[in-house]
């Protein structure tokens, strides 16, 4: 099923609450604590939204060092609770205030995040009351949730955004291949993706240097983990309300992958984000560089078309 914003907008109705509180939780990690915030908006019953980062060292507003600066999951939070929806923002293991839940962070798979996804929804049920939670997976966060929800013990349903719809070796054979200037290095970058899709390593002292640092040793382990799976067979599997976002103006992602990911699953709602990008910025041309830009700008908000359709869903389908 797509919906337009107009019919959005139609079927929701923006509930004001009173200023929401911030406060830390903490959930059971493999080694040590697993760390987030809480952002409640003090409406009794409200309901709760888990959300799961995206790729890379990215925290739990959702910047990260490689240069985004979107502040997208607390702005996300702060939209959720106006709408008098609570959420829980979270440090993936192993990084930031989930330093302590993991030695070392590289040391990870798809399955560890989604234990971690099954962690907090515990936590959150113990805490809160509430009869379940809705897990909203970002980007990679999007995968981890699928994979979460394969079992569905304490998850409402799951808010898929800006998530690939193809295996994301995939996409990234997809994003190299995007930039001709690349096009010496394919037959070494497919070959190596494609070793890892079979649960395979790769010795990057045999691929040319540019490549190197998409298949370092240390996140091999990962990038098996992730190879591995199609999220439009995951999604088959899922006997959940499911919502997929998608911005047209997403750079990382395609709306052919959202719309993948609901034909795999008919009963999904599939709502398309005019003029929104990747971290849920609107951007209203198609320069890149315009696009890019939102990535750093903290002030920016999001697309208020974002919060609208997650308000419209999870009231529709409690």
């Amino acid at each position: 099923m797509i919906t337009t914003l107009a019919a959005m907008m139609l079927a929701s109705v923006a509930v004001q609450s009173p200023a929401s509180t911030n406060s830390e939780v903490t959930a059971p990690g493999p080694s040590g604590a697993l760390k987030g915030t809480l952002t409640d908006p003090g409406k009794r019953g409200e309901p709760i939204i888990l959300i799961v980062p995206g790729s890379g060292p990215t925290d739990r507003d959702g910047n990260n060092r490689l240069g985004v600066a979107a502040s997208t999951y607390s702005l996300l939070a702060e939209a959720l609770a106006k709408a008098g929806i609570a959420s829980v923002r979270i440090d993936k293991r192993g990084m930031f205030g989930s330093a302590a839940a993991i030695a070392d962070a590289n040391a990870v798979t798809i399955n560890d995040y989604a234990a971690d996804v099954h962690a907090w929804v515990r936590l959150i049920i113990q805490r809160t009351g509430t009869r379940c939670v809705w897990v909203l997976g970002h980007s990679e966060g999007g995968l981890v949730a699928l994979q979460a929800a394969q079992r569905s013990d304490g998850i409402c349903g799951l808010i898929l955004v800006a998530t690939p719809g193809r295996p994301m070796g995939d996409i990234l054979k997809a994003q190299l291949r995007a930039n001709p200037a690349n096009a010496p290095l394919l037959p070494d970058a497919d070959r190596a993706i494609d070793t890892l899709a079979a649960g395979a390593r790769v010795d990057p002292a045999t691929l040319p240097a540019p490549l190197r640092s998409l298949f370092p040793s240390v996140v091999q382990g990962f990038l098996v983990s992730a190879f591995a799976l199609d999220p439009a067979q995951l999604i088959k599997s899922v006997r959940l309300p499911v919502l997929i976002l998608q911005g047209t103006r997403d750079l990382q992602v395609e709306m052919t992958d959202a719309q993948r990911l609901a034909t795999a699953k008919p009963d999904a709602k599939l709502v398309e984000l005019a003029d929104v990008n990747h971290v849920l910025k609107p951007v209203a041309s198609s320069d890149r560089a315009a696009n890019l830009a939102t990535y750093t700008a903290t002030g920016l908000p999001l697309a208020p078309a974002v919060t609208l359709a997650i308000g419209a869903f999870v009231g529709q389908s409690r």
